[in-house]
């Protein structure tokens, strides 16, 4: 899932994307890519609801089968949840060695066409292709191709999405999910934003779209009537990205190997919570789901920050920072425990919990095409 901090780092003010040079950008995501490498590999799992994932009490679901979110399951979601609503799920325990190396076959195939590749996580990326390496000129060819060889290489799909940005292409891939192909040509893309249910902007989780409905505001189209001012003074920062996605606007460049500055994920929850007991449960659902993804990048850092995001969108973010990089998960789950324990009691109830490892080692912030994939909590 996109990380909504990401999506509102704009270059510029409202000028249209072809004020900045039309781009054409591929967006390739994986169809239920941990769970569709378990069914790939074991033909008894083939048709079936899978999740990949803990099956203890506190453990999370990383990834589920269609044939599991058929009946709700998703990801990062509580396993005795997910139980709950599938009985005859079964569990896979995660294999993050062999994620890995499909990851990298499937890079191989992004790299046979451009060398402008951003990874967002083992499963996904954005592809510049305005030039590519093989003077072929359409996008939308280039795309089916990169899924074709990824059915031959891997035996398993993936899905795409062609546009002129990058958030009109990650949007454009969901739409035909799975086994999918979308494109959004120049001068498609604000029709295309306003027709969306509102659910359906990355970064507006089932908390924001309920305030959105209550002011009125279902889908693209009700945004785009509401000016910079109206949503800055309803949605703070994050009004300025919900004014440029309703009209289809990022100026953001496809980025490749970027600079870690931070390991982390976040969980949005479908209802509030202010318990005490159930902030530190939850808290350690990140810890393993977050070590998971530092010890994957075999990645040191000495700062630990907590996130918390409260029922009325305001956010605080709390740190600690140590003089060695931490060693072990025991160090990191501690400080992370230490800096809630700090916070309690909240002053209200949260609807988003976060944490990440940043002031990373320098060896450990330098981006590698075969080992940068991050693992989203969502």
């Amino acid at each position: 899932m996109a990380n909504p901090d990401d999506i509102q780092e704009y270059d510029g003010e409202d000028a249209p994307p072809e004020a900045d040079g039309l781009r054409k950008i591929i967006h390739v995501d994986m169809d239920a890519f941990f769970a569709s490498v378990e069914q790939r590999d074991n033909p008894e799992l083939r048709g079936k609801p899978v999740a990949v994932g803990g099956s203890s009490g506190r453990g999370v679901v990383a990834a589920a089968s269609y044939e599991a979110r058929k009946y709700g399951v998703r990801s990062a979601m509580p396993s005795v949840t997910a139980k709950r609503k599938c009985p005859d799920l079964i569990f896979c325990k995660s294999r993050f060695d062999v994620y890995r190396e499909v990851s990298e076959q499937i890079r191989a195939i992004f790299h046979h066409y451009t060398p402008h590749v951003e990874p967002l996580s083992l499963d996904e990326a954005y592809l510049d292709v305005t030039e590519d390496r093989h003077g072929l000129g359409s996008a939308t060819a280039i795309a089916q191709a990169i899924r074709r060889q990824i059915r031959e290489v891997t035996q398993l799909t993936a899905s795409a999405g062609v546009s002129y940005n990058k958030f009109l292409a990650k949007l454009a891939s969901d739409q035909n999910k799975p086994d999918g192909l979308c494109v959004i040509r120049p001068g498609e893309g604000a029709a295309f934003v306003q027709s969306l249910p509102i659910r359906r902007f990355h970064g507006v989780g089932p908390k924001g779209a309920e305030k959105m409905a209550r002011l009125g505001i279902d889908t693209g189209a009700d945004l785009a009537q509401k000016d910079r001012e109206w949503l800055a003074a309803n949605f703070g920062s994050f009004g300025d990205y919900l004014y440029r996605a309703a009209r289809g606007i990022d100026l953001r460049p496809v980025r490749a190997n970027r600079i870690r500055k931070s390991i982390g994920g976040e969980r949005t929850f479908s209802e509030d919570i202010s318990a005490e007991d159930d902030l530190r449960d939850t808290l350690e659902r990140i810890i393993d789901i977050v070590w998971d993804r530092i010890a994957a990048k075999q990645a040191k850092g000495r700062t630990v920050t907590l996130k918390l995001k409260f029922n009325d969108f305001q956010i605080a973010t709390r740190s600690r920072s140590q003089a060695q990089p931490v060693a072990d998960k025991a160090q990191f789950a501690a400080t992370a425990r230490a800096i809630l324990e700090d916070e309690l009691p909240l002053p209200m109830p949260i609807r988003l919990m976060g944490l990440t490892l940043s002031n990373l080692d320098r060896d450990d912030r330098e981006e590698k095409p075969r080992d940068d994939a991050q693992l989203s909590l969502l």
